[in-house]
């Protein structure tokens, strides 16, 4: 397992980080400790979740996957071997969260913040992040920007002061963006260091084979910046597994059970793209999860590639494939697809 140390921070974190919105949902309390346990005897160290998790999120499971780390963490005493992520749920969306109190007031990050630390067990989170922007930002499958649907909320400035707030206390260490935009992570710099206090570190946004919208200005914006992406969906939701190939539909699989999950994968240019994809990783020689997963890993700025997993076989073949390395000519065949397929899933 490679490490390095996140850019403007002193978290040393593995190439790989598991991904944990499955738990509570698709996964159990015990195999969500079987694959923690897996997944550091694999050589991972950075662990990312959510208080809105499980997905898909609703009142009844939310906090669950939290609390299932918190409970790894309780039982194996090893939180000083993690590097612990954590995201607040952003404005409107889930009216369950703190009764619907979701604007980013500096009181919410507060009060949402303490209400992790206490379902994870621990005192401090390594890296705390915004899941998605307090503004009018066209997200998750969306991607008109409609100045009309503007809405009223607390300005960047607020949260960045919040953030601030968090770290002299020691709850966070550092904190992130996450389904951020290039004007975005500018404004919140700009504002950081105007205030002099610490500006965002990591993006965590969609990328894959599928999803390129990182490739283009928000590249510069991390280079600009001196931050690293961390890649979530790098398999695009299981599509690039190859369970789904041929219109297949396996029983438990995330786009079998749940109709309105992953809107930006059911577009109709999708399927094409996969068989492509599919068609030269079988050229190749190697297997799509190799494909895909080597190409996140071959980018400049990545930080860190988010897999999940609902099975421990999965989970096994998803960290070998975050690690592969593909070659010269197989990244040359990459490229000359994506002029066919240059953003299906943005």
């Amino acid at each position: 397992m490679q490490f390095h140390t996140l850019p403007s921070t002193d978290l040393r974190v593995s190439r790989v980080c598991l991904g944990t919105m499955t738990w509570g949902q698709q996964n159990s309390e015990a195999e969500a400790h079987a694959q923690l346990d897996l997944a550091l005897a694999e050589g991972i160290n950075f662990i990312d979740t959510a208080e809105m998790y499980p997905v898909p999120p609703n009142g009844e499971t939310q906090g669950r996957t939290e609390q299932y780390i918190g409970s790894w963490i309780a039982k194996r005493g090893r939180r000083d071997d993690v590097i612990l992520a954590t995201k607040v749920a952003g404005p409107g969306r889930r009216d369950w969260i703190r009764g619907g109190r979701t604007d980013l007031t500096a009181g919410v990050i507060a009060e949402a913040v303490e209400t992790s630390l206490q379902r994870l067990q621990t005192d401090y989170i390594d890296l705390y992040q915004i899941h998605w922007p307090q503004r009018n930002v066209p997200n998750f499958g969306g991607v008109l920007f409609d100045p009309t649907k503007e809405k009223d909320g607390p300005p960047i400035r607020e949260q960045v002061e919040g953030m601030a707030a968090m770290i002299r206390a020691g709850k966070i260490r550092h904190y992130g963006l996450s389904n951020e935009t290039t004007w975005g992570l500018f404004e919140f710099h700009r504002i950081a260091k105007e205030l002099g206090v610490p500006g965002p570190v990591t993006l965590q946004n969609s990328y894959s084979l599928l999803s390129r919208n990182v490739d283009n200005d928000l590249a510069e914006a991390l280079h600009r910046q001196g931050m690293s992406l961390l890649a979530y969906s790098p398999l695009a939701a299981g599509l690039l597994s190859g369970k789904y190939l041929g219109g297949a539909q396996p029983a438990g699989a995330r786009f079998t059970l749940f109709d309105s999950l992953g809107a930006r994968f059911r577009k109709p240019i999708v399927p094409e793209a996969i068989d492509a994809y599919a068609a030269l990783a079988k050229k190749r020689g190697i297997s799509l999860v190799q494909l895909a997963l080597g190409y996140v890993d071959s980018r400049w700025y990545l930080g860190s590639s988010i897999i999940g997993a609902t099975t421990l076989e999965q989970l096994r073949e998803d960290i070998a494939g975050a690690q592969f390395q593909l070659d010269e000519e197989t990244l040359a065949e990459i490229e000359a697809l994506r002029g066919r397929y240059p953003n299906p899933a943005p």
